[in-house]
């Protein structure tokens, strides 16, 4: 590195010929002043240079449509209603704008939300990421300002008489006080400006991943809160279960007494009473784990469930969202924008690489006044001024630019390959959740038609047990097929609502508290410096 510095010093003192010069110095000041003025506004307009490579969204690295493009009419089944179905959907509002009010209606579980949206912890940790990240960010773009600083001092000396050319000792004092620039880089090459502008991009980048972990948790509240209904109602389906049962085994005692039943039926019977006490057992320990697990994410002690709760078949579907085409998510998924402002960081680093390169111009200059005397510090003649220019050039560095350039190409390539990740992840996980879509309808009918056909299956071997036509073995086994089909028709009830959940997480939803019916774009790649990435996600 080879550096030259210019450094133009000037000052007068009160008195005598220094006086007079200083004078004269005085009327020359501000034309060198309007002189280093125009070099800072000459750099202020170069500063617009950058040698960062142009942004480009890479090529959307999925199919342009969905392969299962479900809509509310096609679970009907109706081929009329199948068209207006689809305009419908095509028409109504996305998902990521869709407030979770809007789309969960239960009032317990926008309870759950709201109170997790205060009080969870990784969701307060996102947004103190946030705040790090800007203030990151203001370190960094305070650097494209010059800084100005006052200073002032006093100093006396006393110089020997050996040492003093009058032959006696001397005894000097300086007192000054002075304001100035006292660093300010010609960003000729916008290296400080790509600097900053990486800076702003990482902060842009927490701020959709604080988005994110947002959606995250309100999907995982309505997730836990379907996990737990659904063991209590695993819980209530074992207890009538359990009576039932209870009921059959007093009636195989009373045969086995009045010696019509062997002790085989008899054991039979009691072995399915204690199998169901078993698996009622491992339900309240799953409703239990459920619970503690609703408690973490809403950060706050729940106290006893809802009394009122009401089951799932009971409960109000929320409206099938919209998928609307897969480049609609690059606009909507705050992953994808987070990985996207990460690529337009990685290019801003290229420039900052390559101006590392040219050569760097900083300024430093100082105004104020300076006398021998206090009460003559701030009188006529006394002024002072400084303004060192200093010129880097880089000659030889062992190929450490090289080298930077290099990494900070690599990155660039890494955040692009990113970037694709984010995007098939994103198609993936709508993919499949339509997919699942297609078909929780059939699936939902076939479980109701199997638990109709094992209710009446039932009905039929008691009758025939208690004939004295089948044996107890059918008897029994009808009893275990229709606990089967119960407990078959209550999973694909959660599947049902699971998969609304999971289109809406995918789709982008959950930022919002209520839904915005202006169809804007969810945050712009430009938002404001000053912190308006940071909106308050509830308003």
């Amino acid at each position: 590195m080879m550096s030259i510095d210019l450094i133009v010093p000037g000052g007068r003192s009160a008195g005598g010929r220094e006086g007079r010069a200083g004078k004269r110095a005085e009327a020359r000041r501000p034309r060198r002043w309007r002189g280093a003025l125009s070099l800072v506004a000459l750099a202020a307009l170069l500063g617009g240079c950058s040698l960062a490579p142009v942004h480009e969204r890479p090529a959307l690295p999925v199919a342009a449509a969905w392969t299962q493009a479900q809509t509310p009419a096609d679970d009907a089944g109706s081929a009329g209603g199948a068209a207006a179905g689809k305009a419908a959907a095509r028409a109504a509002t996305a998902a990521a704008l869709t407030g979770w009010r809007a789309f969960y209606t239960d009032p317990e579980l926008q309870r759950l939300i709201a109170l997790a949206l205060d009080h969870n912890r990784d969701l307060r940790s996102a947004v103190l990421d946030i705040e790090a990240a800007r203030a990151q960010y203001g370190i960094q773009r305070a650097d494209r300002l010059p800084g100005i600083g006052a200073s002032a001092g006093a100093a006396r000396q006393r110089v020997p008489a050996d040492l003093s050319g009058a032959g006696s000792a001397l005894l000097s004092e300086r007192y000054e006080a002075s304001v100035g620039i006292t660093s300010f880089e010609l960003d000729l090459f916008g290296r400080v400006r790509n600097l900053g502008e990486a800076a702003l991009a990482e902060y842009l980048a927490t701020a959709e991943a604080r988005r994110a972990v947002q959606i995250g948790l309100v999907a995982q509240v309505a997730q836990t809160w379907l996990a737990e209904r659904s063991a209590a109602e695993q819980i209530a389906l074992l207890e009538r279960t359990l009576q039932a049962r209870e009921d059959s085994l007093r009636l195989v005692e009373l045969r086995h007494q009045a010696g019509a039943a062997g002790e085989l039926e008899l054991r039979q019977a009691q072995s399915l009473v204690e199998g169901t006490r078993a698996d009622r057992a491992d339900a309240r320990r799953e409703l239990q784990q459920a619970r503690n697990a609703l408690e973490l994410l809403v950060g706050t002690p729940l106290g006893a469930p809802a009394a009122d709760a009401r089951p799932l078949a009971e409960l109000a579907l929320p409206a099938v969202p919209a998928a609307g085409l897969p480049s609609d998510l690059l606009e909507r998924r705050p992953d994808i924008l987070a990985a996207e402002q990460r690529l337009r960081g990685a290019s801003a680093s290229i420039g900052a690489a390559r101006a590392a390169f040219f050569p760097r111009i900083a300024l430093t200059g100082a105004l104020g006044t300076a006398s021998s005397d206090l009460d003559g510090l701030f009188g006529a003649g006394s002024g002072i001024w400084s303004f060192a220019p200093r010129i880097t050039l880089p000659i030889f560095d062992g190929g450490r630019n090289r080298a930077a350039l290099g990494l900070a190409e690599v990155r660039r390539d890494q955040a692009v390959a990113g970037y694709e990740k984010a995007v098939q992840v994103a198609f993936r996980e709508v993919a499949d959740a339509l997919a699942a879509r297609a078909t929780i309808a059939e699936r939902l009918g076939a479980r109701e038609a199997q638990v109709e056909s094992a209710r009446r299956g039932l009905e039929l071997a008691e009758l025939r047990y208690r004939g004295g036509v089948d044996s107890q073995l059918q008897w029994l086994d009808a009893q275990r097929t229709l606990l089967s089909a119960e407990q078959g028709l209550l999973a694909a009830r959660v599947a049902q609502v699971a998969n609304l959940v999971e289109l809406y997480k995918a789709l982008g939803g959950g930022w919002f508290e209520d839904s915005v019916q202006a169809p804007v774009s969810v945050q712009s790649p430009r938002a404001d410096e000053t912190g308006a990435a940071n909106a308050q996600p509830r308003s």
